[in-house]
């Protein structure tokens, strides 16, 4: 039979490990696995963090926490070895909210209002200083919605350029989900049933409408730019040949050309004044700079 040991509570004391210290909770990793976080764990995230619910909701990121690397430099966005990089560049510090840039977008590419391409959102800075933001497609160099499509509808070209093939777009909505700008919409209806209440106002219709059934996104007036090209001009600096967005805005707060080109006016802004790009800690190399507002820095 054996023997029973009798233990008192202090030698049970001595003799049992002691727990093991709490751990502090690991902040998220949102460079790894960011394509499994939905849209509403990002919104949940990034208002815990401080953003607005417009801010966190349209951009899903906080403008404040995105000033990394000031000044910004030109190098690092390329397009394999090609010597044009579209970009474009937004003065916050300037814009006046007028939504100028929203309605010519709207009018020239036929979207609709509840669909647009290009859109503004109010803010404020930390010192309570009201600021306004337009979001494009950001063009992005590593562009998720590229690489989620599993037709090849969504493709990058050699300049830059994030593009759709409407013809190829079966509808399943992947490249709007991997977006982290919500910076594609859905086209629910049949555009030519609807009208443009932007027109002729703001601009006449330069592309055809989508079929019902496709997401579309802005393409920097990539109309524009090719026949622009084609007839000799130069974009960025002949009207014609620069989107609509940027020749409309009434306090010049928009700019557009090829950052490769050390000599155009984008490139000059982002190697010499502080400038900044939306979600960066995500590697997707956006391709729209932003100019912060006065009292952001």
């Amino acid at each position: 039979m054996d023997e029973q040991q009798n233990t008192t509570p202090a030698q049970a004391a001595e003799t049992t490990p002691p727990p093991p210290a709490p751990q502090p909770p690991k902040k998220p990793d949102l460079k790894a696995n960011t394509s499994i976080l939905s849209r509403r764990e990002f919104i949940t995230l990034l208002i815990g963090a401080g953003a607005t619910l417009v801010a966190a909701a349209t951009l899903a990121e906080p403008l404040a926490t995105m000033l990394g690397g000031l000044p910004g430099g030109a190098d690092g966005h390329g397009s394999g070895n090609s010597a044009v990089q579209w970009a474009m560049v937004i003065d916050l510090s300037k814009c006046v909210g007028c939504k100028y840039c929203v309605y010519a977008c709207q009018a020239t590419n036929d979207t609709r209002t509840t669909g647009r391409w290009n859109i503004m959102i109010t803010d404020q800075t930390a010192q309570g200083n009201t600021f306004y933001l337009t979001r494009p497609c950001l063009q992005c160099g590593n562009a998720p919605c590229v690489s989620v499509c599993p037709v090849g509808a969504t493709y990058k070209r050699a300049d830059g350029l994030v593009m759709m093939d409407y013809d190829k777009c079966i509808g399943c909505r992947y490249c709007q989900t991997a977006c982290p700008y919500g910076a594609r919409v859905f086209n629910w209806t049949d555009r030519e049933a609807l009208p443009n209440p932007m027109v002729p106002e703001w601009g006449t219709p330069e592309v055809p409408p989508r079929p019902r059934g496709v997401v579309e996104k802005c393409t920097f007036c990539v109309q524009r730019i090719d026949q622009g090209l084609a007839n000799g001009l130069t974009p960025g600096v002949d009207p014609a040949a620069t989107p609509a967005c940027v020749n409309i805005c009434p306090v010049t707060a928009r700019f557009f050309g090829n950052i490769k080109n050390p000599n155009s006016t984008v490139a000059r802004i982002v190697s010499t004044r502080p400038t900044l790009r939306l979600r960066e800690d995500l590697g997707t190399e956006p391709n729209v700079y932003y100019i912060p507002p006065e009292g952001m820095i």
